[in-house]
């Protein structure tokens, strides 16, 4: 899902950096200090994760783990994503510097929506809640995604509109193989650290 420097239009680079550096600012504002080592690890988990492409047609598909980093850091998960897509950038040239921006907001926003949606299950009495949300958040974050990497693509030219509706397909195998991964994550979370899930 990293979109390669040379691909955007300027007008789509400067929104992507525009609306990255604006969530990322507020986000930082909302962190605090005892949650970094936490943060630390969750962006080595998506940092590795997503550095395994395998290559499909004209685009690739990996694992991005950015419903299960929202669900565990919250607003911290913009900064963290943010921070694993330029250290992924500087050091294998995956993605790129000017589409960083847009990178992040491809992958941060659905892990910031799923973050909020996990947290609504407090709302709900049934049994497994904590299962069938993150199941959800785990394939959500990543449709969430393939839809932003469309649209970002097809505003930077009709001649990726081809390529956008690809991407949405080939992660729909990564849609199901994440939402089982965050489940079990967070299955085993709450049976050795409850109190993670239950702070969340």
């Amino acid at each position: 899902m990293h979109i390669s420097d040379g691909v955007l239009s300027f007008p789509v680079i400067a929104a992507g950096y525009g609306v990255a550096i604006g969530i990322t600012a507020f986000s930082l504002k909302k962190t605090k200090t005892e949650d970094i080592p936490k943060i630390a690890v969750m962006t080595s988990a998506f940092f590795v994760a997503s550095l395994i492409h395998v290559p499909l047609g004209p685009t690739s598909v990996h694992l991005l783990l950015n419903g299960l980093v929202g669900i565990l850091l919250g607003w911290a998960a913009f900064p963290s994503i943010f921070m694993a897509l330029l250290l992924q950038a500087l050091l294998f040239q995956f993605g790129g510097i000017t589409s960083l921006g847009a990178n992040a907001c491809v992958m941060g926003i659905p892990a910031l929506a799923m973050a909020w949606l996990f947290q609504k299950r407090h709302r709900f009495s049934f049994s497994r809640k904590d299962e069938i949300f993150s199941l959800i958040a785990g394939g959500g974050a990543v449709f969430l995604g393939a839809v932003m990497l469309a649209l970002v693509l097809t505003l930077s030219g009709s001649q990726f509109i081809t390529v956008a509706k690809l991407a949405i397909v080939a992660h729909i195998p990564i849609m199901i193989i994440e939402a089982f991964i965050t489940l079990f994550i967070i299955k085993f979370l709450n049976k050795v650290r409850p109190e993670i899930i239950e702070g969340i």
